[in-house]
């Protein structure tokens, strides 16, 4: 098959991607920002898009214009790196370039390798414009790819969930390939650990700018306000006022009593249920709720709360096994459940618009975990419709939690978005002070000394997104004076998905070859076996050779075939099928047929000469 060099490939095909009305506002202008930044220097970049904005669909596009060589696509994990190479799949139903027209024909690529196991070879790298892989395959023990790849294979690497690209692997990555242009794309360019990103923010993209324009729900907040606390710790036993609730919950001890007391749980579960109803009952969708829980021991207790009010809201965390998990997501999908309990668990890439409701029930030390756990409601069940009554997003949490701590947090998001997530984590305007530093991450045991014994519930208080929606909007600017490309510029045009059956990429081919020489070779065991009259498990074939002694017929005529096939292709022993280059797949499939007819000959005269017939 006929391979376009990437250079030529990202660099001269036509494209449609500035007047392209089907993408979205952040991508297009996203994408010119980038070309605009690696025009002037290589330097690394950041781009920051909400959930839900279209990051997959901006990393589809980013290599056009900018890249000159190959592009590495990189994800946290296999769920991203899934949706991102579906995304890349000239021959799938979801590939983006597909979908919005981007180019005009897809017969010469972009073709992608997904290194997604055992089964992905550097054939199929070296034959494709761009490399999709998660992070644990690239750096996993035994360095089985990043080693391999020489330091200029790649001219672009794209990092979805950028802010991890502080981490060890992630750096390693980078260096390896040291003259690459690298961009990162996060909704939050920052970490809860302090430690910087690589790269420069080039383009922003706000969660207030995304809300207005439908791409998103629009977030409100309740907060559960106890007019009266009564809770003993360390021999003060009293009623607390609000007042006194707001002063001592910048204390560590006194978030953890509430995160773990009944009472106010009771009162958390009571309030996201009567939220999710309302949502529902706006025009009929099955609304549904994820809940933040502490650890497993508090995930359970939150789900039993649940079904004492006749909701079901399953535990989700780690320490089940994969069998419950998938049950679990295959009963939220199907709505045969109201929501789920969980503890770090449905993070980066969980795609389900039918979360509109984020109980709160665990303080979180910093702002980043708290925006990525209220991401997981952002994704709208209607794309485009920026009125829709389903696209309401509701934060459910007790003023006690204090998630509002943490303040310095906040200068890495535009000002629009910090009075936003202020709102949202808050619900009320005195300043807030320093706090201690909150429970750590994970499924652990979260324990605290303070018992609350009864609080009386004052009011909700209200965080309300409608306040921002007078707000003008801007962006980073994009310079208007980005050179033109010449005639292929001028001639962009917002294309139609052409007629013409788009081609396969070579990694694709070699796979579906590959299956059909397997399938092949088994037929023509058996046609081998069915000829000689021997039946599969028998022991004659393992007699006769001693490369097969002690096998069956079945795997003892396997073995043959290959190893004849290995030999008239001049390929060594011990190399496997699937580690063929797509040519030697294809050779393969030519002769195997022939070879088949002399592995039956073979079998045929050793069987006459130990039966005594001769040896003709």
């Amino acid at each position: 098959m006929k391979y376009t060099p990437a250079e030529q490939l990202f660099q001269q095909s036509p494209f449609s991607i500035e007047k392209n009305e089907r993408l979205r506002e952040p991508q297009r202008n996203a994408w010119r920002a980038a070309r605009l930044h690696f025009l002037r220097d290589r330097t690394p970049a950041i781009l920051q898009l909400p959930v839900g904005c279209g990051k997959t669909g901006l990393m589809a596009i980013l290599p056009f214009g900018i890249a000159v060589g190959r592009v590495l696509l990189i994800a946290p994990n296999t769920t991203i790196r899934e949706g991102l190479a579906a995304a890349v799949d000239t021959t799938s139903e979801k590939c983006f370039w597909r979908e919005t027209g981007v180019l005009q024909t897809l017969c010469e690529g972009p073709f992608a390798a997904v290194l997604d196991g055992p089964d992905a070879n550097w054939h199929d790298c070296e034959h494709s414009h761009l490399v999709v892989a998660n992070i644990q395959q690239m750096v996993a023990a035994g360095d089985r790819w990043l080693s391999r790849f020489p330091s200029d294979f790649f001219d672009m690497i794209l990092i979805d969930e950028g802010h991890h690209n502080a981490a060890a692997s992630w750096r390693r990555v980078i260096e390896h390939f040291d003259g690459a242009k690298v961009i990162s794309l996060t909704a939050t360019p920052f970490r809860s650990d302090g430690q910087e990103l690589i790269g420069q923010l080039i383009y922003r993209y706000t969660f207030t700018r995304a809300m207005a324009r439908g791409y998103i729900k629009r977030l409100h907040s309740v907060s559960v306000a106890p007019e009266e606390i009564h809770f003993t710790y360390r021999g003060d036993d009293r009623q607390h006022s609000l007042d006194e609730v707001l002063a001592l919950r910048e204390e560590q001890w006194f978030r953890k009593g509430v995160a773990l007391a009944d009472t106010c749980n009771r009162h958390i579960v009571q309030a996201s249920i009567q939220e999710c109803i309302r949502l529902r009952q706006a025009r009929g969708t099955c609304h549904q709720i994820i809940a933040a829980a502490c650890s497993v021991d508090h995930a359970e207790r939150i789900e039993q709360l649940y079904a004492g009010q006749g909701w079901k809201v399953p535990q989700i965390h780690s320490r089940q096994s994969p069998t419950q998990r998938r049950r679990i997501f295959a009963d939220l999908r199907a709505m045969r459940i109201d929501g789920v309990a969980q503890v770090q668990m449905l993070g980066e890439g969980f795609d389900h618009p039918l979360l509109s409701v984020a109980a709160v029930f665990r303080p979180f030390g910093s702002l980043a975990p708290f925006v990525q756990f209220a991401g997981r409601i952002l994704r709208v069940i209607r794309q485009e419709r920026a009125g829709d009554a389903d696209h309401q997003g509701m934060i459910v949490g007790h003023a006690g939690l204090n998630n509002d701590q943490h303040w310095e947090d906040f200068r890495e998001l535009d000002q629009r978005d910090q009075l936003l997530f202020r709102q949202l984590v808050r619900c009320q305007d005195e300043e807030p002070g320093r706090a201690s530093q909150g429970p750590p991450d994970g499924p652990r045991r979260f324990l605290c000394h303070m018992h609350v014994a009864s609080e009386v519930l004052g009011e909700y208080m209200l965080g309300k997104y409608a306040e921002l929606e007078t707000v003008e909007f801007g962006e980073v600017d994009v310079d208007d004076t980005l050179p033109s490309d010449g005639e292929r510029i001028r001639t962009e045009q917002t294309a139609l998905w052409p007629d013409a059956a788009p081609a396969e990429g070579p990694q694709q081919r070699r796979r579906r070859l590959r299956n059909r020489l397997n399938e092949r070779a088994k037929d023509r065991v058996q046609d081998i076996l069915n000829e000689m009259r021997l039946c599969n498990i028998g022991p004659q074939v393992g007699r006769l050779f001693w490369e097969a002694r002690g096998r069956d017929n079945y795997v003892a005529v396997n073995q043959l075939l290959y190893q004849r096939l290995y030999g008239r292709m001049g390929i060594k022993r011990g190399c496997r099928s699937r580690d063929f280059t797509l040519e030697q797949t294809e050779q393969a499939l030519e002769v195997i047929d022939l070879v088949a007819a002399d592995v039956c000959d073979e079998i045929r005269k050793r069987l006459k000469l130990r039966r005594g017939y001769g040896t003709g």
